[in-house]
């Protein structure tokens, strides 16, 4: 069990993260913690690891967490061995096995064993028995990192499991292991994760955000049903509120316009009755007084229901804010743009392909090219665009422009600011407000015009470079997505979701999210 009561935490610059956060995961329960980036999930997943301390509030558990991380630097100066933590066991049993009975090997293995045998069979079980206890794990790639820290779970059997975007790096094959185990598994699980396969495995959803936690009590298809049900009523809510302010400044109005028709009236009448000045000069006082009066009060409600309006605005989902309008590729239908017959291409005398691939892209295909981590994927790619040329077999693309677009946005320029790259792709010369405000659709407000782009989270990226497309005058024929959804929150693959059902030109994408290939409306799959 874990129970997280009153929870706070604060930046180094005592800048409130998040607070008050209360949340009580039971034995063997299985929940996933979301949110937009920035919220505070992976920090509050350290925090229940035990990495980092609270600002306030106290973390009740009765076992020590395991954690299988993110972000892997840390651990590439140690071993296979020594990044599972079984390393001393390893060496104390392999001595006892060679004579060495000393009284610290007993120690050091405590009488664990199967030690060899349960990390042979979990590396096994993840299609990693091919590492070596002794490999370094800065020599591994992101999958067979991935692969390691999930057989870590098998070797210890931890109650307590914390699992931060666990299907990042893995393949097909991988990603439907780790589902197969997450629906066996005993081990409580909190899981940080935007797979909406995963999520759909899950039996509670917890939505992080700047007002604290909301748990909604089954998995990510309920939890969108829900969503779709608040946001409903949150549009009925701005829309009477906006009525309301309508009318309330409707009143305003007709209440001193017919104020003040009394007031020369009355004017009027005691001119013609030879009221004394002085006397006007009081009459006309009190007139004045008796409009002001009613204008603050009509300025008090209109406030009033402005701050209303405004709190529930602020309340209203990023992706709903968003404006597209893509240029249309100027090609006519099913125009073939590229065309590979029996191509194969040659890394140290050793062709990457068993079997030649013949294929074409029309331009109107959404096409996804599927396989296993290292089995040609990006090269395939590097082959369409003509950066690579094929050993064997031709490869023809007569598509006018190609846009290539990678996992980690690299078409932005860090050595920019925002403002300068929107300005970059300023092929038609908008006027700097037009581009201010093209800017300001995709979320980037007047505080963001003058931030480097070597600041920008994956998704601020991702959707800077959406806004350059639209500045961009000039369609692309084709546009190619390496991965794109691996380092983007659930929010941000709505976003691109939507941008990229906008575009009416070819698309060649390479991902391992089924759920973000359907919902692009893939068409036809290359599998290599």
């Amino acid at each position: 069990m874990v129970i997280l009561q009153n929870i706070s935490y604060s930046h180094s610059n005592k800048d409130a993260l998040f607070s008050d956060i209360n949340l009580t995961v039971n034995a063997h329960e299985k929940i996933a913690l979301i949110g937009d980036n920035g919220a505070g999930k992976s920090t509050l997943l350290k925090i229940i690891a035990g990495y980092l301390q609270p600002s306030g509030g106290q973390l009740i558990t009765d076992a020590k967490p395991y954690v299988v991380p993110q972000v892997f630097g840390q651990y590439n100066h140690l071993t296979v061995g020594q990044a599972l933590d079984v390393a001393a066991k390893l060496d104390a049993l392999h001595e006892i096995l060679k004579g060495n009975t000393t009284e610290g090997n007993f120690e050091v293995l405590d009488d664990d064993w199967t030690i060899e045998d349960r990390c042979r069979e979990a590396l096994a079980y993840w299609k990693a028995d091919g590492l070596d206890m002794l490999q370094k794990m800065e020599t591994l790639s992101g999958g067979e990192k991935t692969k390691v820290f999930l057989a870590g779970i098998m070797i210890h059997q931890p109650e307590v499991v914390l699992l931060d975007e666990p299907s990042n790096h893995l393949d097909i094959e991988g990603r439907q292991l780790l589902y197969d185990f997450i629906l066996s598994s005993k081990s409580t699980l909190i899981t940080v994760s935007h797979d909406r396969k995963l999520l759909n495995l899950l039996n509670r959803i917890c939505e992080l955000d700047f007002k604290g936690i909301k748990t909604y009590g089954d998995n990510y298809d309920f939890y969108l049903q829900q969503k779709a049900i608040e946001t409903d009523a949150l549009s009925q809510d701005i829309q009477s509120k906006e009525k309301a302010l309508r009318k309330a400044k409707e009143k305003e109005r007709e209440t001193i316009v017919r104020q003040q028709k009394l007031d020369a009236r009355g004017k009027s009448k005691q001119e013609k009755a030879g009221v004394a000045r002085i006397m006007m000069n009081t009459l006309k006082n009190n007139a004045e007084n008796s409009t002001s009066k009613l204008k603050n009060a009509h300025a008090g409600k209109i406030e009033a229901i402005n701050r209303d309006l405004q709190d529930l605005r602020t309340s209203v989902s990023d992706v709903s804010k968003m404006r597209f309008g893509f240029q249309d590729s100027q090609l006519h239908k099913s125009k073939i743009l590229v065309k590979a017959d029996n191509i194969n291409f040659r890394y140290d005398e050793h062709y990457i392909w068993k079997q030649p691939l013949s294929f074409q892209v029309s331009s109107n295909e959404r096409i996804a090219i599927k396989g296993a981590n290292g089995s040609g994927k990006t090269t395939l790619i590097h082959l369409i665009l003509g950066g690579l040329q094929p050993n064997m077999g031709t490869m023809t693309n007569v598509a006018g422009k190609c846009l290539y677009i990678d996992q980690d946005y690299s078409l932005i320029n860090n050595e920019y600011t925002v403002y300068q790259q929107a300005q970059e792709f300023n092929t038609t010369g908008l006027e700097e407000h037009d581009i201010k405000i093209r800017l300001n659709r995709f979320l980037f407000g007047r505080d963001s015009w003058d931030k480097p782009c070597s600041v920008l989270s994956g998704g601020e990226r991702m959707r800077l470079l959406l806004c350059c497309m639209t500045i961009n005058d000039i369609a692309p024929d084709i546009i190619i997505l390496d991965e794109p959804t691996n380092n983007l929150d659930i929010q941000n693959i709505e976003i691109l979701t939507l941008a990229i059902n906008e575009y009416q030109g070819a698309l060649i994408v390479v991902s391992h999210d089924e759920t973000f290939l359907e919902q692009i409306n893939i068409n036809k799959v290359i599998t290599i």
